[in-house]
């Protein structure tokens, strides 16, 4: 039985990681994940990623996969995991992660890994790995310092101590934080996003990302030249179209 679902309603997708009782991230959930995402559909608009039932959105990796496990050994997970996290950053369509009960570990490093995170009441959030011995090694140390900031990051990761939901809000970790309702909600901005111009929502993605690992300067550079490329599309003339009509724009994506 498959650990790793996708299903699509509309112009959305949903991945679900179902691997009980915490849903943790093993070698399986890694591959699967990881031939789900190459499988997605241009047509799908965004994407939604969540943890089967409440109890935990994803409660990181295997522990029993590091009993064994050298220094050689330890760096290979590090980047097959990082590896299938920055595919699901890369993803054209942008992603939101759907934080029900516990995100800890790797499970906090997928939500990472998303464009933006919806999080409920009750939901806890953290990498506790200096409690085992290890550093986050799916890219936690550097997602979570680039979106909170490297003093936040250093303090939750050194001392291990996870964030409620509230707490992760205020300081940035999570968008939104619902009393309850995450997965409707996270679908109500799925829903509004793909109304939107496919091929400009995916151009800001990239300028946006690409334009955080360098300067003002070449970021500005970045977002010139994906300006540039919109302005290519059919959903540029649709939507200009559509504006001095007075009417909503048909979207191709093209």
């Amino acid at each position: 039985m498959a650990k790793v679902t996708y299903e699509t309603g509309g112009k959305v997708g949903v991945i679900t990681i179902d691997s009980p009782p915490v849903n943790a991230l093993d070698k399986e959930v890694l591959e699967e994940l990881s031939n789900i995402l190459d499988g997605i559909e241009e047509a799908i608009g965004a994407v939604i990623v969540k943890g089967a039932g409440n109890k935990a959105f994803v409660a990181g990796a295997d522990i029993k996969e590091f009993t064994q496990m050298d220094g050689e050994a330890g760096e290979a997970l590090s980047r097959k995991g990082q590896d299938v996290f920055q595919k699901l950053s890369e993803l054209r369509q942008p992603t939101i992660a759907v934080i029900d009960g516990h995100a800890l570990g790797g499970g906090l490093e997928l939500a990472l890994a998303c464009d933006f995170r919806v999080a409920s009441q009750g939901a806890s959030l953290g990498l506790p790995e200096t409690t085992l011995g290890v550093i986050p090694g799916y890219g936690g140390t550097q997602r979570l310092a680039r979106l909170v900031g490297p003093g936040k990051a250093k303090q939750m990761i050194f001392s291990a101590e996870p964030l409620n939901a509230e707490e992760a809000y205020r300081v940035g970790l999570v968008e939104v934080y619902v009393e309850s309702g995450a997965m409707e909600t996270a679908g109500e901005w799925a829903n509004k996003i793909v109304k939107r111009g496919p091929v400009a929502v995916q151009a800001a993605k990239q300028a946006i990302n690409n334009g955080l690992e360098t300067t003002l300067e070449e970021g500005l550079k970045i977002e010139a030249a994906q300006f540039g490329k919109v302005f290519h599309s059919e959903d540029k003339n649709e939507g200009v179209a559509a504006f001095f009509g007075k009417r909503k724009p048909d979207f191709k994506g093209k």
